[in-house]
This record gives structure tokens, C-alpha cells and sequence, in this order.
């Protein structure tokens, strides 16, 4: 009945979400808006662009197994911004792989993904379902950033991509509280678990077979590294990036549904950029202590406390916070054959929520219109592996700068 349904519509990023689709719609395409509150979906509703006045409203709900596979049978796409996914997606996206229906989300959770994989990766593959988790700020710039490194190294036969570094060269954008919520609902589970905290902390946690991956030893994705050893020019030491232990895993599901196209020798980290002053080993160093103090305590301490003191899902910047936020992601690699290559992703817009739904927006879009576009595959896949080119385009059309070349 429609292109795309849009569940979680009442949430922050949901209705910006919806808000964008409002705005570029191609013509003929159909939305419904969805949500556990039909009176709550009608108010959303009424907040948009008058394009969406006519859009059709589902109740759905995570807790009701049919609500679900009715909102899935009505689809080609499904974008679900309801999380922690841990705790509310999984019976969405086994219905859409039940029902052959493109599903698209915003998880950062590895857990999650891996639970997912496992449910539902031989299902959709049956029935055609491309089921693709994060395709927010999780983590299409990092997956695209690697997929358009690697096709300008393949177009110039020189040879395939070893070390890999993704730098995070500026960026500004306010907390999402639904990714605090994600964070502290992986912590709790983890802190429970020792076999999922294990799970979680393997740099393989995502890849369809551990026992066919190259054996690399070691990969820190939590790193401070000196500008470099990263590429020539590259200068100051790096901070690790508070999202790479999600995205890294991404991008090493991708290399491994390509059968390591990427190559057997490709390791991959991400950093961020503190500056290149002379201080900037100083200030990395105190922002790793940084991130290892803020899992400790949301480890730790009582969950009241977190509760008054972090924010709330649902919470969000300003629309003036929002426009005034941006994005710069520069990836390094050097190939097998010696030779060295840049690609960069870059966008305006808060990366957690202005610039996330243009990705999500996009990503759904590519799926409904670009079906001739996109690689010959299904299951539960990636960004790069399930869209790849057709959300490039789409992406640099709505004002990302995407591109890679030869140092």
C-alpha cells in the first residue's frame, strides 16, 4: 500500500525524519506514518510540510506481533527510529524479513546487530528483504567513506586497501538522549553477561564467519595515534572517536559480505582530531580518559542519578542548534602496491539528527527509487553493501561532499 512507512514518527528524529521526506518527496510517492498513538501520529502530522496532510497513519506497536507484520506487509520500506533497538526492534525487523520488506534504522548497537544477523539474515535472504541497520551518523560516513576509498583504488588497479584510518577532522553537533539510552541499555546487559561483554568487545562481532577472517592480531578501535603514522601531512595526535567500537564492525561486515574485497590485509580504526597544536597529545590523552571515565560511570552509578543528570530520549537540539552543526570525516589508507589514497564525507546539519535524517531519509528513498542501482544482494547487510552507489549519489545530490582520490 505504500513506498514508505515511517515507524516512530512521533520521536525527535522520527518527525525530522518525516519532516525531510515532506520536503523531497519525489511525486507518486506514498507514506504512512506509524507509531503506537494514533492521536500523538495526527498531531505530528499536523506539524509538517502540507505534502504530508494526506499521509495515512498506522498504529503499530513493538509489544503486538500483528500490529507489526500488518505495518510490514503495507511497505516496501520500513524506517524504524524506535529504540534502544535492543529493547523494542528485533520483532520489526524479523517481520519485514518475514514479509520481503526493505527495512532501514539508526541502530548503534552491536549487540543488537549481531542479534538481528542471526535471526534474520538466511530469512531475508530467502524472501529478498534487504534489512540495513545504521543509516544515521551510525554509520553511513564511515561505511560509504571506505566503499568510495576502495572503488577509486579498484578503478585504478592499485592493488587493495591495508591500513585504513578514518579521522574525525571537525565536527559539531549536540548528544541525542535516544543514543545515551542505547549506551546505558548495552551497559546494563554487558555488565550482566560476561560472554555478551566479550561478544561486544570483538573487532569481528559483526562478520558473517569469525573462523574466515584474516587473522590480523591485534585491532585496537579505541586508539590514540599520532597524525603520522596515519598519512603524510596528517599532523597532531588523534583522540579516539567515541563511535568507532560501533562502526569499525560495520565496516569489516561489509569487506567480509564482499569476500574481503577490501582486502585480507585491511585494518581499520577511527579517530578524532584534537587539534594540532603541541599540546595535542595532552588534550587526546585527557579525552580518552575522558570516554573511559563516562562508561565507568554509567556503569556504576545509580541509575536515578543517570536518570536526572543525562539526556532523555525524545530530547533534542534546537532547529537553530541543529542547522548550525557539520560533519568532517577524512579517511587514509595506503594499498598493497604502496600507493596512497583520500576519500572524505562531509555534510551540514547536526550529524545526530538535521544530518542523520537526511541519511535515513535517503537511504529509504534510494531504496524505493534506485532498484536497478543497487548490488544484487539480501539479508541483513550495511549501507555500502545493500545501497552503496545509489546513496552516494543520492547523498552528494542532497549536499553531502563524498568523494576519494590518489594522494
Amino acid at each position: 500500500m505504500y513506498d514508505i512507512v515511517v515507524y516512530g514518527a512521533t520521536g525527535f528524529v522520527g518527525r525530522l525524519t518525516a519532516a525531510y521526506l515532506a520536503e523531497h518527496l519525489p511525486d507518486g510517492t506514498s507514506i504512512a506514518l506509524a507509531g503506537r498513538s494514533t492521536s500523538k501520529l495526527e498531531s505530528t502530522r499536523r506539524s509538517l510540510p502540507a505534502s504530508a496532510a494526506e499521509w495515512s497513519l498506522l498504529e503499530a506497536d513493538s509489544t503486538d506481533p500483528d500490529s507489526l507484520r500488518v505495518l510490514a506487509e503495507s511497505a516496501k520500506v520500513v524506517i524504524s527510529t524506535v529504540g534502544p533497538y535492543a529493547k523494542y526492534g528485533l520483532p520489526l525487523t524479523t517481520a519485514c524479513a518475514e514479509a520481503g520488506t526493505d527495512y532501514v534504522d539508526l541502530t548503534g548497537e552491536v549487540l543488537f546487530a549481531r542479534e538481528s544477523i542471526d535471526t534474520n539474515h538466511e530469512i531475508a535472504r530467502r524472501t529478498g528483504a534487504r534489512i540495513v541497520h545504521s543509516c544515521g551518523f551510525d554509520s553511513i560516513p564511515s561505511d560509504l567513506g571506505v566503499h568510495v576509498l576502495h572503488a577509486a583504488v579498484a578503478k585504478d588497479n592499485a592493488g587493495e586497501l591495508t591500513d585504513t584510518t578514518l579521522v574525525v577532522s571537525s565536527m559539531r553537533g549536540g548528544v541525542s538522549g535516544g543514543t545515551i539510552d542505547s549506551l546505558r541499555t548495552q551497559l546494563e546487559v554487558v555488565k550482566k553477561d560476561g560472554a555478551l561483554r566479550r561478544l561486544a568487545a570483538r573487532p569481528y562481532s559483526l562478520s558473517p564467519d569469525r573462523s574466515l577472517e584474516p587473522n590480523l592480531g591485534r585491532q585496537s578501535d579505541v586508539a590514540l595515534v599520532n597524525g603520522n603514522d596515519i598519512a603524510p601531512g596528517v599532523r597532531g595526535w588523534k583522540a579516539p572517536f567515541v563511535m568507532a567500537s560501533y562502526n569499525t564492525r560495520v565496516v569489516r561486515r561489509s569487506n567480509s559480505l564482499r569476500n574481503w574485497a577490501y582486502g585480507k590485509e585491511f585494518r581499520y580504526r577511527e579517530v578524532m582530531s584534537v587539534g594540532s597544536s603541541l599540546l595535542s597529545p595532552a588534550i587526546a590523552g585527557g579525552v580518552a580518559a575522558g570516554l573511559g571515565a563516562l562508561v565507568v560511570g554509567m556503569t556504576v552509578a545509580p541509575k536515578k542519578l543517570l536518570d536526572r543528570i543525562l539526556p532523555k530520549p525524545g530530547d533534542g537540539p534546537s532547529p537553530k542548534a541543529q542547522e548550525s552543526g557539520h560533519f568532517t570525516m577524512d579517511l587514509y589508507t595506503t594499498t598493497t602496491t604502496g600507493a596512497r589514497y583520500h576519500s572524505r564525507v562531509k555534510a551540514t546539519g547536526d550529524p545526530g539528527y538535521k544530518a542523520t535524517s537526511v541519511m535515513l531519509g535517503e537511504s529509504a528513498l534510494a531504496l524505493v527509487h534506485n532498484r536497478s542501482e543497487l548490488p544484487d544482494a539480501a539479508g541483513v547487510l550495511t549501507p555500502a553493501t545493500a545501497i552503496g552507489d545509489a546513496l552516494v549519489n543520492r547523498l552528494i545530490a542532497a549536499g553531502f561532499e563524498i568523494w576519494a582520490k590518489k594522494e
